[in-house]
């Protein structure tokens, strides 16, 4: 199967897709309710999502798998499930992928702090061996460790991956706070930062995800891509800062026309591979695949 670095080499720039979550909600997905449990009562919605993506564009699409750990999963009563449930959410979105496209599970943080003693490097490891292992083999054939704040736990998830499967390994921090120094995650890492450990760990690709607008990411690209200036990069922004009305009601602000805007700015920071996150759905992905065409007509 043909790797995304491969693609990269032949088509300079990948779309990828969006927001999850929005559609599952939209289906019916209830508070409190665990989303990788519908990769097995209500596969149909799963895979539709996938598919929904690829028609809109994208090269590569993600699986339900972001809450995919047995610790992730145990507070739902679902940690013997974790197999199952992650090969579920890879076959899922093999199905709609077919051979040829690219199938990347998606590898969240725990929420166990090694620093507050939550858990061990040797737990933590075994957590992400298992999750990884089984969207390879449900047919994934790239990971992305995303929405990653802390160095120790994103390095712990791509020793997993490189020495337990044989996944293109992409880790994507979340950057939330804005400093004198540029943007930072919760943890204080920045984008340098990042990019130093995350490769010297084994990453393939790196990038952001999350938290910020689309000409947020914009910085945020341009410094990761100055650290690692031959490594793919990957953003995902969200549709812009999420807006919560009185009702507690969330949107995002940002249409499909104003994050395809932004492309061009993306592409000259250094992106190489752009997709959606929070607020974007199979709009703002057809948009922007249609940016990245005339971008690179």
């Amino acid at each position: 199967m043909k790797r995304i670095r491969d693609d990269l080499a032949a088509k300079r720039i990948l779309v990828s897709d969006g927001a999850w979550g929005t559609f599952l909600v939209a289906a019916g997905l209830q508070a409190g309710e665990c989303p990788e449990l519908w990769n097995v009562e209500h596969p149909e919605v799963v895979r539709g999502i996938a598919e929904t993506y690829f028609d809109a564009g994208a090269d590569l699409v993600l699986t339900n798998s972001f809450g995919g750990s047995r610790f992730k999963l145990g507070q739902y009563g679902l940690a013997e499930r974790t197999v199952e449930l992650n090969e579920a959410a890879a076959a899922l979105s093999r199905e709609a992928a077919g051979p040829d496209r690219h199938v990347v599970g998606s590898v969240g943080p725990t929420g166990k702090m090694l620093m507050m003693g939550d858990v061990s490097e040797e737990e933590l490891y075994d957590a992400f061996r298992t999750q990884l292992v089984a969207l390879e083999s449900g047919g994934a054939n790239a990971c992305d460790i995303e929405t990653m704040t802390a160095i120790d736990e994103a390095c712990i998830a791509i020793r997993a991956a490189k020495e337990n499967t044989g996944l293109e390994v992409i880790c994507t921090f979340t950057y939330d706070t804005s400093t004198a120094a540029g943007y930072r995650t919760m943890m204080g890492v920045s984008p340098a930062q990042m990019a130093e450990a995350t490769l010297a760990a084994g990453a393939d690709i790196i990038g952001a995800n999350c938290s910020l607008a689309t000409a947020e990411m914009v910085p945020v690209v341009k410094e990761l891509h100055a650290a690692a200036p031959d490594v793919p990069i990957l953003v995902h922004p969200n549709a812009g800062r999420p807006i919560r009305a009185d009702d507690g009601s969330i949107t995002y602000p940002e249409t499909p026309e104003l994050m395809a805007a932004e492309v061009p700015n993306l592409i000259a920071a250094g992106a190489r591979i752009i997709g959606g996150c929070c607020g974007s759905g199979a709009d703002h992905i057809r948009a922007i695949a249609a940016a990245v065409r005339a971008a690179l007509a």
